[in-house]
């Protein structure tokens, strides 16, 4: 069979319409058949198209990854289940998957590290919370129990309260306690330290008041 025809085709991705023996066959991502050198005139054989066909299918799945990696890092995992989802079988996404630890586009540890520093900026929250969101993104054990032993849990829950506590009213301590306690309960954190953290913020919010009141009627 002979290549008689190749024409860029439409659409978000760039590609080429192959036409055989004067009649349209298929098409391959302009990226798959420039490196391939396909030109007008060559001859391609049973063998050559299937070639092509798995050669194409992988720079598919390669390119499906790297726009899912696009938005933020995402686990192996993640990444994986997409591209399964996407269509694409298993040993071609494990072979993308390859490629991109090869080039350092996927790092469990490093995505686990980034989760939890960004969970610590923005939202603090406890261990065993952070380790069971690692744990649903699918990301091995040891690497989770390494990164969440980081966690500074004293740190993150006081950070936590004093978030919330800035909606809480001052005037009835079991209210503060309750809603607090609650709040952080949520968060993941154990008794002890939600204890010792809302009467910590209880007592430092209290006395800001009142120093604040001093200071507009001495």
């Amino acid at each position: 069979m002979k290549i008689t025809s190749l024409k860029a085709g439409r659409g978000r991705e760039k590609k080429i319409n192959v036409s055989l023996d004067g009649k349209p066959a298929f098409n391959l991502l302009a990226e798959t058949a420039l490196k391939e050198k396909l030109a007008v005139g060559q001859e391609l054989s049973e063998s050559r198209l299937e070639s092509l066909a798995g050669l194409d299918r992988a720079q598919r799945c390669l390119n499906a990854a790297f726009r899912y990696l696009a938005y933020r890092p995402r686990s192996e995992a993640e990444i994986r289940q997409r591209l399964l989802q996407r269509g694409f079988d298993s040993a071609t996404a494990d072979n993308a998957l390859a490629k991109l630890r090869e080039r350092g586009l996927i790092d469990d540890t490093a995505f686990a590290r980034f989760w939890k520093d960004n969970r610590e900026s923005f939202s603090p929250r406890s261990r065993r919370l952070t380790g069971l969101e690692l744990r649903r993104k699918g990301l091995p054990a040891d690497v989770i129990d390494s990164v969440v032993l980081e966690i500074d849990e004293t740190d993150s829950a006081y950070r936590a309260a004093l978030d919330k506590a800035r909606h809480l009213p001052l005037t009835d301590f079991q209210l503060f306690r309750r809603r607090l306690s609650a709040y952080l309960g949520r968060r993941g954190f154990g008794y002890g330290i939600i204890d010792d953290t809302t009467k910590r913020v209880w007592q430092e919010k209290s006395t800001l008041e009142t120093v604040n009141k001093q200071s507009i009627y001495p």
